[in-house]
């Protein structure tokens, strides 16, 4: 059964725009040949495709991809431009795992009962974690993306900055088309080369997609059947998913916690968590058994927690971004019947965008790696902070602070509350399978 009607195959314009495309600026179409012996982009190609050969695609398959296979530098401007997440976590989740999505991943889940059901049995995953990232990704097939893949992918081999990575995205997407799940002219999606309805990278297509649809095609941009088996095998078989186990769980936290446990690195027993005061979201107890469990708190100890599970390690694997992870975990939670977040029990301040550098500024000062100085709060950042936080003997929650940038020698105005419009990320999103940022919807 298809979600959507198989479009015509696109005509074959690429070979019209292949000399547009080098041509608009012969210097910027060269940046990429520093790393590949001086070579231009047709004498890259060309060893490229017999890279492709080697891997064992087909001639057949090469001819056919050949007219699309052309460089295209606004490409590579857009990967060098990206942008992460730099929203806070309330203000994310509440745009991206909103009511109306979980209200849809629920009616699709009954609309494709047969095939969510078969994909728990076999990969013991639940309809809800797919259905989540299904959201996420493209708003359940509406938004996919609307560029040619092998123009993506080849353009990004070309570039130095990650070519190897593309090199081998770009056979694989000629594996998929030698394999005959995909025509060239059928492969659209996102700038960074991400395919389908849950964008998934070429390798992961190519490895985790099934046919679930029984038409002999392994087709994830047009088959729901398709999507939510495919997406299943990746979650569990790449991503290494537990069966029968939890993923997250929102609980309400006391006031003296030892607020430097909370952190996604240090595991407890539930009946210790427990013990510490932590319920859960309604006030009633946790269960008092051995399950591991991190406490996670994306916006400090004002903010709202999660109990994170060994499961949401496939969260963070899928996206690195914490705020993404949190989300599409916690709309998980939601359309499996979850209760609604609560809301923060005081206003949680947030640092400005120039404030969030100058306290990362300071911290490289201090010796410590965070990555990129970008305004924006990453795993680095966050734990810097802790061992900040504990050095001044504040509360280690991770969560950075006016008073942490003041103590730090810095200067801070009154910050704005979680309510207030978050300030703008300026990095690249995901680590997700190694790979760059798809568009999401808004």
């Amino acid at each position: 059964m298809k979600l959507l009607t198989r479009p015509s195959k696109l005509p074959l314009i690429a070979p019209f725009l292949a000399l547009a495309l080098v041509a608009v600026s012969p210097a910027l179409a060269q940046r990429g040949a520093s790393c590949h012996g001086g070579q231009s982009f047709p004498q890259f190609l060309a060893g490229l495709k017999q890279k492709a050969v080697a891997a064992g695609v087909s001639q057949g398959a090469i001819a056919e991809a050949s007219p699309y296979l052309v460089y295209d530098q606004g490409i590579v401007n857009r990967d060098r431009g990206q942008r992460v997440f730099g929203q806070i976590f309330t203000v994310f989740a509440g745009r991206m795992a909103s009511e109306g999505r979980r209200v849809k991943g629920q009616q699709l889940i009954k609309q494709y009962a047969q095939a969510f059901a078969r994909a728990e049995k076999e990969y013991g995953v639940p309809p809800a974690v797919i259905a989540a990232f299904w959201a996420l990704e493209s708003d359940f097939g509406a938004v996919q993306g609307n560029l040619p893949t092998l123009r993506s992918l080849v353009s990004l081999a070309y570039d130095c900055r990650r070519s190897e990575m593309f090199q081998d995205e770009t056979i694989a997407a000629l594996k998929i088309i030698d394999r005959g799940d995909l025509t060239p002219g059928e492969m659209i999606g996102s700038w960074a080369g991400e395919l389908g309805q849950t964008q998934f990278l070429p390798r992961h297509y190519f490895d985790y997609a099934v046919d679930y649809d029984g038409d002999g095609h392994r087709d994830l941009l047009h088959s729901a059947p398709d999507v939510i088996g495919s997406t299943a095998n990746y979650i569990a078989t790449g991503l290494k998913w537990r069966r029968g186990e939890p993923w997250l769980q929102e609980v309400r936290v006391p006031e003296n916690l030892p607020w430097d446990q909370a952190d996604l690195t240090v595991k407890h027993p539930r009946s210790q968590w427990a013990q510490w005061g932590v319920t859960t979201a309604d006030g009633r107890p946790l269960s008092n058994d051995a399950l591991p469990a991190s406490l996670l708190l994306p916006m400090g100890r004002h903010g709202p927690a999660f109990l994170a599970y060994a499961n949401f390690a496939a969260y963070t694997e899928w996206n690195n971004s914490l705020i993404y992870s949190t989300t599409a975990a916690y709309l998980a939670t939601r359309i499996a019947g979850a209760g609604p977040m609560q809301k923060p029990r005081a206003a949680v301040a947030q640092l400005s965008f120039n404030e969030m550098k100058q306290l990362q500024q300071l911290l490289v000062r201090a010796g410590f790696d965070v990555g990129k100085v970008d305004g924006v709060l990453g795993q680095q950042t966050r734990s810097a902070v802790k061992t900040m936080q504990l050095k001044y003997g504040l509360p280690a929650d991770s969560w950075p602070t006016a008073e942490l940038l003041t103590r730090m020698g810095g200067s801070a105005a009154p910050a704005p509350s979680a309510s207030a419009e978050p300030m703008q990320p300026t990095e690249p999103r995901r680590a997700k399978r190694a790979p760059p940022p798809a568009p999401l919807p808004q």
